[in-house]
């Protein structure tokens, strides 16, 4: 699977003395991977990319090589195409939305370089592996807990906000419908809103916020999908004199963020979302070795609430 395959196709076609042999095995086993991420602003973003370059600093013949898409899709566009230039190893992608990076995963892929998408899909096949947290399995998860929280299964009664990501990414629709699936049959619970897309930014959910506490005098909880769009909407309301009254679920639990604001009792759940940049990584290095890899791995989630918080701070020495 090695696009640098000239010193092992040398080997192959010509008996060399060992010394040289062995120069070029290690000069053809190194390999140089291009990131595509979509943004650096967001936090969970931040250790995304710490992540990934703690795993590949765990390997000395791997030259990984991250371009920032500054939050724009025509960016990002321009990044793979230029990795697909360069003649990258492998290139793993972590898409800003679905069908905007679709064209060039799929040129990458024509090109013969491997490609790992990461987080957000594609909307294609044409890629080695997808690897990332089951959205609406997390969904589910604060569906579960959200209605426990109104009055449990059957018995449930309230009013919901909830503040979407991207209304352009499939991770955002997974963890809408993971959570609308929880309220089925709980006539007693109203979602105010129609879709109010944050854009997975705090300033946005705090705007989002702020407009519905005018318009709804009561309103029980707020589902953010990710925990700064829930911390956004927490401040809102605590500016409105408004917090105490109302239940705030995120996502992500980032020690930092999430889960230091659930310890606060600021947020009372947000659940893990890992980053799949360690784990895309050492995917990519499976592949290029000639090992099989399956199509997708997905990775797990836990709730964490004030009964764990603190643990779980302790555990990252916070």
């Amino acid at each position: 699977m090695k696009r640098r395959t000239f010193g092992k196709g040398l080997m192959a076609a010509t008996a060399l003395v060992t010394s040289f042999s062995a120069s070029m095995v290690l000069a053809a086993d190194n390999y140089v991977i291009g990131f595509s991420q979509v943004t650096t602003v967001e936090p969970w973003r931040v250790q995304f990319n710490k992540d990934l370059r703690a795993e590949a600093d765990l390997h000395d013949n791997v030259e990984l090589i991250i371009a920032d898409a500054n939050d724009r899709t025509e960016k990002q566009v321009a990044d793979v195409e230029n990795f697909i230039r360069q003649e990258v190893d492998a290139i793993l992608i972590s898409p800003k939305e679905s069908a905007g990076l679709t064209g060039v995963v799929e040129q990458a892929t024509d090109a013969g370089i491997p490609v790992f998408v990461l987080d957000r899909n594609v909307d294609t096949d044409k890629f080695v592996q997808w690897v990332g947290g089951d959205n609406e399995l997390i969904g589910r998860e604060a569906g579960k807990f959200a209605v426990e929280q109104l009055g449990g299964a059957g018995s449930a009664k309230g009013t919901i906000v909830e503040i979407w990501g991207g209304l352009g990414t499939q991770a955002a629709h997974d963890r809408a419908n993971g959570f609308h699936e929880a309220f089925e049959g709980e006539d007693g619970v109203t979602f105010l809103l129609d879709q109010q897309s944050g854009d997975w930014k705090q300033d946005q959910a705090y705007d989002i916020m702020s407009t519905a506490l005018r318009n709804y005098e009561d309103i029980s909880m707020v589902y953010g999908h990710n925990d700064p769009m829930a911390y956004g909407a927490y401040l809102a309301a605590k500016d409105a004199g408004r917090a105490d009254d109302i239940i705030f679920i995120g996502v992500d639990a980032l020690p930092g963020e999430g889960v230091t604001w659930v310890a606060n009792g600021e947020l009372s759940a947000t659940f893990l979302y890992p980053t799949p940049g360690a784990e895309g990584l050492r995917q990519a290095l499976k592949h290029l070795k000639g090992e099989e890899v399956p199509k997708s791995v997905v990775m797990g989630t836990e709730a964490i609430t004030s009964e764990n918080a603190g643990e779980v701070l302790k555990k990252n020495g916070l």
